[in-house]
């Protein structure tokens, strides 16, 4: 009991800061939401651009397509420049 509590207090802490599952929306910037019946829509978000999203709402899923809200960009390191040797005059 004693070891129980303190696991479970680790557990919590490290729940706390957990962000929305990409496999739930997908990892692109543009999402597919269709409806599925009854008032609940589903949302695809393997989409590049708007036009790779369009030919899927049009073929009759009855949807449209919406900018993926969960969409984070890769963040590069900015670009270094390459010191140059310059021998003394």
């Amino acid at each position: 009991m004693r070891i129980a509590l303190p696991i479970a207090a680790f557990a919590l802490i490290s729940c706390a800061d957990v962000s929305p599952s990409l496999a739930a929306y997908g990892h692109a910037p543009w999402c597919a939401v269709m409806e599925t019946g009854g008032g609940s829509y589903q949302r695809e978000c393997i989409y590049a651009t708007i036009e790779d999203c369009a030919p899927n709402v049009i073929a009759g899923n009855r949807g449209f397509c919406q900018q993926n809200p969960f969409y984070r960009p890769a963040q590069y390191p900015p670009h270094r420049r390459a010191l140059r040797y310059r021998p003394y005059p």
